[in-house]
């Protein structure tokens, strides 16, 4: 049987975490800032987690930056189109990314939220409401997730900033393709 070697001139970006949480009345979500390309960290302070919409919602993504951004782009169109409405604006996106030609190369993964909602979009069409206010993806997202899950059983105390903060440093610690430079926001 043929032996096939690696396609080492194909660049692999690897990197994020990003944590979302709804917790005692306030939402906060997390990303790390470390961008991987292949085994070399070029970037330690991107910018994963932003507010959009006049600072109402908060989306953070996983994959191409520039794919991300022209994401959260089109989501504020779709939030101007239907007055802030994050459900409908999150359905129209995802049916857009999964039926437009262009859209659908797009590799990205996003969460967005307000005071209301919480979503993963993808670009398969997919608008997810977890079950329990909380949500990571990218690399690191598992055990960002994992973290949060305990503090929230064992520290009730906490607020959700706190849990947010304390499991994107647990998740850094862990998954090489997160660092602990993380941006939080809160709403």
């Amino acid at each position: 049987m043929p032996h096939h070697a690696e396609n080492h001139s194909v660049t692999a970006f690897h990197g994020t975490t990003i944590l979302a949480l709804r917790h005692k009345g306030k939402v906060a979500i997390a990303g790390d800032g470390q961008v991987t390309l292949n085994n070399t960290v070029i970037k330690h302070k991107a910018r994963k987690v932003r507010r959009i919409f006049n600072d109402k919602i908060l989306v953070g993504f996983a994959g191409a930056t520039a794919d991300a951004l022209n994401l959260s782009e089109r989501l504020e169109a779709k939030l101007e189109r239907f007055n802030g409405n994050l459900t409908r604006s999150a359905v129209e996106l995802a049916r857009d990314w999964r039926t437009d030609k262009y859209l659908r190369r797009l590799e990205a993964l996003m969460i967005a939220l307000d005071e209301k909602a919480m979503f993963l979009i993808s670009g398969n069409g997919d608008v997810i409401e977890p079950d329990e206010g909380l949500i990571g993806i990218g690399s690191g997202g598992v055990a960002a997730q994992a973290a949060a899950m305990a503090l929230l059983e064992h520290n009730a105390d906490l607020d959700a900033r706190s849990i947010v903060a304390s499991s994107m440093k647990i998740a850094s610690s862990i998954c090489v393709y997160t660092n602990d430079n993380i941006l939080l926001e809160e709403l």
